[in-house]
């Protein structure tokens, strides 16, 4: 439902001014924090693999074997994105810098920390050309804050979050109870995904998803993340239809429709039906384009792998660690699944110095460039 940012602005104030909604004072801890995030929906360029090569190959990416012989070497790995980014305060004016420790996170949205009894308070701006939103996993929400489009009864203050006009803001209140931390076998942290919901299929291939991560009572850090863990990675696989994007008529001519009068065949999935605008890719790299810092870690660090799946039909994803293993309900592995919109948490301590690959064992996933290198140093 599109909406003025005149229409809105009365709810806003009622709820900006309203107390977070109650879930139960044996929730929410006394001195509980409230942790406050400013995040837009920008539109922006996205480049797939920066850098133009195929790092697991070792080549430059025109001379990758994802080209067929002979194929068209006009293949764009830059489409136009909507995508959350983080800012400084409520002016959306200054960027909040990525710090290196989370560069890794690519085309997502900017990570969310809070302890089990925080709220979290997000000021988000629409500057994309739709109505967007945010809507969150786990965590507790009224209607207001819920994000998402549909028949449930309600109007009014209650559906002002549910699309956000463009260029409006809307404020979310997503209080953290217990129900939202790690259960018996969860360790001392869990993450949970925000996504888009307005259309969740084109919002979520446009680019709009992010992560949360909920830490117990008592174990979080000042910042929130779990003070028992040294470095913490968050990695989404994701099957991104840059045809169901909001943005597709800007991204793609007519040689990339499978529609046009002279399709182009695909030349990295010859097995499949997927053209290459369909991006096989770990946090919005493909073919080990993420820059192998982003994910340099050192032996005998305690590291927290948050994984999770994104929304399309073929997000069914086997991720592998070459050279080290991990813990996941306390079952050692080297290699888990994930169905669409699965978020599963993986310990591992490395003891195996090196370069190793870690991409998703589906084979043609793999091929098509769902694989990106870690590094573990001594």
């Amino acid at each position: 439902m599109v909406r003025s940012a005149h229409s809105l602005l009365p709810g806003l104030l009622l709820l900006a001014l309203a107390p977070a909604p109650h879930v139960g004072s044996r929730d929410l801890a006394p001195g509980g924090r409230t942790r406050t995030y400013y995040i837009a929906a920008d539109e922006v360029s996205w480049d797939y693999a920066p850098g133009q090569r195929d790092e697991i190959a070792g080549r430059p990416f025109a001379d990758s074997a994802f080209f067929a012989k002979g194929a068209p070497r006009v293949v764009s790995t830059t489409y136009r994105k909507v995508l959350y980014r983080e800012y400084a305060d409520s002016t959306f004016r200054t960027l909040r810098p990525r710090p290196p420790e989370w560069e890794h996170l690519g085309f997502l949205g900017p990570i969310m920390h809070a302890e089990v009894g925080d709220t979290i308070r997000v000021t988000f701006r629409n500057n994309g050309h739709r109505p967007f939103s945010m809507h969150p996993h786990g965590v507790f929400y009224a209607k207001s804050s819920e994000g998402s489009p549909y028949n449930d009864g309600t109007a009014g203050r209650d559906i002002a979050g549910a699309g956000v006009a463009p260029g409006a803001t809307h404020v979310y209140i997503w209080p953290v109870p217990s129900r939202a931390g790690p259960g018996p076998m969860d360790g001392s942290s869990v993450m949970w995904m925000y996504h888009s919901h307005v259309d969740e299929d084109r919002d979520i291939n446009s680019g709009l998803l992010g992560v949360m991560i909920v830490t117990a009572r008592g174990m979080a850090r000042p910042d929130g993340s779990p003070k028992d863990v040294d470095r913490e990675i968050v990695t989404t696989f994701a099957q991104v239809h840059e045809e169901d994007s909001w943005l597709a008529d800007e991204n793609l001519g007519p040689a990339d429709s499978l529609d046009s009068s002279h399709p182009v065949a695909n030349p990295s999935e010859r097995q499949n039906f997927y053209p290459w605008f369909v991006k096989f890719t770990i946090n919005g790299f493909i073919h080990g384009s993420m820059p192998l810092p982003a994910l340099t870690i050192h032996r005998g660090q305690r590291v927290r792998w948050y994984l999770m799946s994104s929304t399309n039909d073929f997000d069914v994803h086997a991720p592998h660690w070459h050279g080290n293993t991990t813990l996941i309900a306390g079952m050692r592995t080297d290699v888990t699944q994930i169905a669409p919109m699965n978020m599963v948490t993986a310990n591992m301590e490395p003891d195996n110095p090196g370069t190793w690959l870690f991409h998703c064992h589906v084979t043609f996933h793999n091929a098509a460039g769902m694989a990106v290198r870690y590094q573990v140093l001594p």
